[in-house]
């Protein structure tokens, strides 16, 4: 494990290879899994205007799920996470003509449409953050139908996971945070080499 001030990290963070290609995956982060991207409370206000938003360039069955069952689902309990179709796939999904998969949400912010990237989970996705006593717990979820295609590439660009989230983790703890994550990261490669 590396801690960096309040964050545990997973040593694979900082060895895994990992660069996403969508092109070959096909966004498949967005359309498989069994529940939806996880969101923290103070960002449920920011999916519901970007539901408004985009309602009208979303799929239909999307739409009409979450008119009737809710942008967002869950409790304070449990946690919240954004609502899917029956088939899996969240209901910001938008696909191209090639089939791929993307975030309604972050081709929005990429146009100048709204001023808001996407929920930090999907931002930081293969990482998975669980807060534990006031501390973020990151763990490199690695799901071979989802990333094998993402590993590859990394490896063959010799890009590490750590590398490939820099935006996001930057985005979630700033960029001080980050110059000492990236050392931390090289001591960790360094001992594996030794």
């Amino acid at each position: 494990m590396i801690r960096v001030q309040d964050v545990i990290l997973s040593e694979d963070i900082a060895t895994a290879k990992f660069a996403c290609n969508i092109t070959k995956c096909k966004g498949a982060c967005c359309v498989i899994g069994d529940a939806g991207a996880p969101v923290g409370k103070g960002e449920i206000p920011v999916i519901r205007k970007a539901f408004k938003n985009l309602k009208s360039r979303l799929d239909p069955e999307a739409v009409q799920k979450a008119e009737k069952e809710g942008i967002v689902l869950g409790n304070s309990e449990e946690g919240y996470e954004i609502n899917c179709i029956d088939s899996g796939e969240c209901i910001f999904v938008e696909k191209d003509t090639n089939g791929v998969a993307t975030c309604a949400i972050q081709n929005a912010y990429y146009n100048g449409e709204f001023n808001w990237e996407k929920p930090i989970s999907c931002h930081l996705y293969p990482v998975r953050l669980k807060q534990i006593a006031g501390m973020d717990y990151a763990n490199y979820e690695y799901i071979e139908e989802l990333c094998s295609a993402a590993c590859r590439n990394g490896e063959k660009n010799g890009i590490y996971l750590a590398d490939f989230l820099k935006t996001a983790l930057i985005r979630r703890y700033g960029e001080q945070w980050y110059g000492e994550f990236l050392a931390a990261c090289e001591e960790v490669r360094e001992a594996k080499i030794a």
